[in-house]
């Protein structure tokens, strides 16, 4: 091909190719019923897609009635979008065939790319190469395909997909494994969850989940999104869509695999051993306005409640859960699965259980106000929603219904059902197997659950939930770095007016200068010593300049042991502090740069008690940190101890955090920080900093 490529199709127009063609080429169609390649064309007459379909195989033929083309030349248009359904080693010849005949969009079904090896890697670098040739669209490869219920297109090769019916709705379902789409359309049927779009993303070579969500933002079919993802390729197009997805007040919930130990570290420092590949993804996800559950069920059940419950805003206080109940037990069970989760539980306050008392409802002390079998009334439990619906104190309501819902749901689920459109925050765990209710739930648009841990699962997910952040670095290209010693660190912290306490550089036997401040840490100073103390490279309590020129001939020795020449040393003052902290800085690979902040010294991977953002953070964020560091209560006044200046702590993180900007800093750790008293401040008292190959700074000294 010679000249330039054509533009390839963004936005609304590949969403047109993509869930919306006027016509299919079924490129390997086959006339095995066994085979999948027989899926498509029979979904598509089956389910009445009104467009034209080609399919196309060398042998010619008929499938069922279908004039099968033998080859994409013999066409009498040029399709919208093709399926390629061709074995692995002719995908790439199919791909170009595709490009000569002017198909905007392609699908590939088939595997054996990326995922296999470096053949395989060669294989897609080559697909992708042609495709940009032609300014061709990839969905793909390991691509099932592309649903779309209004337009009766079922181009996918899932075997889920041979049913009678194809419920339509709001729900946009992007899955980057290809089976669940099947999963999710079995099991939401039985919810009456309607699609409106679905697409197996695949090996993502060229369009990425972000790009196709994004793509249908300004569709009115669209209402929100389910997503399951393996990982976090393509990052900044998820963001992007994310962001999109919010200003038009559309939902987005994600099931995340991960959350098990075996995640990889990337990072070399205390900060990579806290922040591993689930934590990373858990604050992307957040810091995307991305609500994530942990359950299958939970990820079918949470965009009617995301719809009630908006997204919290910058450094508002946890929101709370109350809950009302016509069975006691059904009620613990709910309350149990929120601790393990954390939501705070909200019991009706004086002024709440006097108006339930004017309506005749009696509410004992507690969190659960249960009413038991008069409940069942729909007069007693509609009195009881309009009073703890409005109660200042109570966020979301919870109400559970027993073994009324299954029979007797006309009364059960009424006085739920009534107040569909009120803007009452509400949702419902039905304790026994209830059909009939669910289905009256869902049609009145009541958030509905079918077990406790996914009634928690979602209301966490809901109540966490926060606006995208303004703020993106980006993700970087992912390199080690150079480390910096630790007074080159902060050299480079410097601009940022991170408080650092007071030190010198002394040659290894010289006693101390004059005007240092005694007691004094003196520490090996060398690039190639992040943790110094590992080594015996640190000795503290230092108290005269004679001791420092004894320390940092112990230091030498101690660290010659283990091959490390040191010339010199630091010396820094020692000041008494009420704790210590950790607060970290990496740069993801696929997410960008995050800020971390735990409890510090020697024992901070042991704790493993932390907070983690995307960086940079304003100040509202450094302190929700703060809040979620257990540990920090001890700077709370914990049993009449001294407060700490956490306030001046969430000043450190937010200027360490505008490391974001830096493009050569990939990681820096500050460890400890120490935090004094209120109002007397934090001071860090060692840091390290790895820069990228040819960065600013000293590396050696």
């Amino acid at each position: 091909m010679t000249g330039t490529a054509p533009a390839p199709l963004t936005g609304a127009p590949l969403a047109q190719a993509l869930f919306a063609p006027r016509s299919v080429a079924l490129v390997g169609a086959s006339t095995d019923p066994v085979k999948a390649s027989s899926r498509p064309l029979g979904y598509l007459r089956r389910y009445g897609f009104g467009g034209d379909v080609y399919p196309v195989n060398h042998r010619g033929g008929t499938i069922a009635g279908d004039s099968v083309y033998r080859s994409l030349d013999e066409l009498p248009g040029v399709p919208d979008h093709a399926f390629l359904m061709t074995p692995t080693a002719a995908t790439a010849q199919a791909v170009e065939q595709c490009g000569r005949a002017g198909i905007a969009v392609v699908t590939v079904l088939s595997g054996g790319f990326a995922e296999s090896g470096p053949e395989g890697v060669e294989r897609e670098r080559a697909l992708c190469e042609t495709a940009r040739s032609y300014g061709m669209r990839i969905l793909g490869p390991n691509s099932l395909g592309v649903v779309n219920p209004y337009r009766r297109l079922v181009l996918t090769a899932n075997a889920a997909f041979n049913e009678p019916d194809l419920p339509a709705g709001g729900v946009m379902v992007a899955s980057q494994s290809g089976s669940l789409l099947g999963a999710l359309l079995s099991r939401g049927r039985g919810r009456g969850v309607g699609f409106a779009r679905m697409v197996s993303t695949g090996g993502e070579t060229d369009l990425s989940l972000g790009e196709i969500c994004a793509s249908t933002v300004d569709d009115d079919e669209v209402t929100g999104y389910l997503l399951f993802l393996e990982s976090l390729r393509h990052a900044d197009r998820l963001r992007e869509f994310a962001r999109a997805a919010s200003d038009r007040g559309k939902p987005v919930v994600a099931y995340k695999l991960g959350r098990s130990e075996a995640a990889a570290e990337l990072a070399q420092s205390h900060t990579g051993a806290l922040a591993g590949e689930d934590d990373v993804a858990e604050a992307f996800l957040a810091d995307c306005g991305v609500a994530r559950v942990s359950t299958l069920e939970g990820l079918l059940e949470a965009l009617p409640l995301l719809e009630r419950v908006g997204p919290r805003e910058p450094g508002a206080s946890p929101r709370s859960v109350g809950v009302v109940t016509t069975t006691g037990g059904g009620a613990a069970m709910v309350v149990d699965q929120l601790g393990v989760r954390g939501v705070p539980l909200a019991a009706p306050a004086e002024a709440t259980r006097r108006r339930l008392s004017n309506a005749g409802i009696v509410a004992e002390e507690g969190t659960i106000v249960d009413l038991t079998l008069a409940g069942t009334r729909p007069e007693v439990m509609g009195a009881a929603l309009d009073v703890l619906g409005s109660a200042p104190e109570i966020d979301l309501l919870i109400a559970v219904i027993g073994s009324s819902a299954r029979s007797r749901p006309d009364l059960a689920v009424a006085p739920l059902v009534e107040r569909a459109d009120r803007d009452l925050p509400v949702a419902a765990f039905v304790v026994p197997e209830a059909p009939e209710a669910l289905s009256m739930l869902a049609t009145a648009g009541i958030p509905a659950f079918r077990t406790p841990e996914s009634c928690a699962d979602v209301v966490a997910a809901a109540l966490a939930r926060r606006r995208p952040s303004p703020y993106s670095a980006g993700s970087r290209p992912s390199e080690p770095g150079a480390a910096l010693d630790e007074a080159g660190s902060y050299e480079r912290l410097s601009t940022l007016g991170v408080p650092v306490a007071p030190f010198t550089v002394v040659r290894v036997g010289e006693p101390g200068p004059d005007g240092l401040v005694y007691p004094v840490a003196v520490k090996a100073l060398s690039a190639e010593l992040p943790h110094k103390s590992d080594v015996g490279g640190v000795v503290l309590a230092v108290e005269d300049a004679d001791g420092v020129a004894a320390a940092s001939r112990h230091i030498r020795s101690a660290v010659a042991a283990v091959g490390i020449e040191v010339r010199d040393v630091l010396v820094q003052e020692m000041r008494p502090a009420l704790g210590e902290v950790l607060v970290g800085y990496r740069t993801d690979p696929h997410v960008g740069p995050l800020v971390l902040v735990g409890a510090g010294g020697v024992l901070a991977e042991l704790h493993r008690d932390r907070a983690l953002r995307m960086a940079p953070v304003d100040r509202a964020s450094a302190r929700e940190m703060l809040s979620e560091v257990s540990s920090f209560g001890a700077f709370r006044g914990f049993r009449g101890s001294p407060e700490g200046d956490l306030e001046a702590l969430a000043d450190l993180i937010e200027r360490f955090s505008a490391l974001a900007h830096d493009d050569d800093v990939v990681e820096a750790e500050l460890n400890p920080v120490l935090v004094g008293p209120a109002g007397e401040g934090v001071v860090v008292v060692d840091a390290v900093v790895r820069v990228r190959s040819g960065g600013n700074g000293k590396e050696k000294r």
